[in-house]
């Protein structure tokens, strides 16, 4: 681009591709972070190009409209129009399709990525096993102990401690604390229904 030429042939060539109205400060918009062009260079340049024909200009109250000249484009028959439509409609459903496609991946590559390896997964079953095998050998135990408790034992006990509890100045949880005694619900133990 040349000092003379002022952004001209850039403008020109930016309208004739795409073809559409456009303001000056569109224009502007569109080509100044790419072509550093100022805005009173474009609206220049814009006057010059419609004032030599090779863009048309259209007021609109105080507003200039600026398009390509239409008369350089050949002209399109209705045939060729319907089948550039249908053309836009099969590339429309072939995109909007892809699109979905693309989602669905993407959706199934997000559980991939949250699920695990086949050697975690491996890793996990061996902790697992191994807390089942410490459960089951801690649940052999507790069922050989002979010294089991009666719910009898049990009543009795917890008659004892509401006795002495009536005249205890602290809470039932204290005087338990204090005396060591430990209940099934500080061990977080769940007695199985029979």
């Amino acid at each position: 681009m040349s000092k003379k030429d002022n952004g001209a042939s850039l403008i020109l060539a930016y309208l004739n591709e795409k073809n559409r109205p456009y303001s000056a400060q569109d224009v502007f918009c569109n080509l100044q972070k790419q072509h550093g062009l100022g805005k009173t260079a474009v609206v220049k340049a814009m006057e010059l190009l419609a004032l030599e024909g090779k863009i048309k200009e259209k007021t609109y109250g105080k507003q200039k409209i600026y398009f390509a000249d239409q008369s350089q484009f050949k002209d399109v028959s209705d045939a060729d129009l319907k089948s550039m439509d249908s053309q836009i409609s099969e590339l429309s459903a072939e995109a909007q399709s892809l699109t979905q496609s693309c989602r669905q991946l993407d959706a199934e590559l997000k559980e991939l990525n949250s699920s695990l390896t086949t050697e975690e997964m491996m890793s996990e079953i061996q902790e697992l096993k191994a807390e089942c095998s410490g459960c089951r050998a801690r649940l052999e135990k507790i069922k050989s102990v002979t010294n089991h408790v009666t719910p009898e034992e049990k009543e009795k006990a917890s008659d004892m401690i509401n006795a002495i509890l009536e005249g205890y100045p602290k809470s039932k949880k204290e005087f338990l604390d204090e005396v060591g005694v430990e209940t099934d619900e500080d061990c977080k133990v769940v007695v199985p229904s029979t």
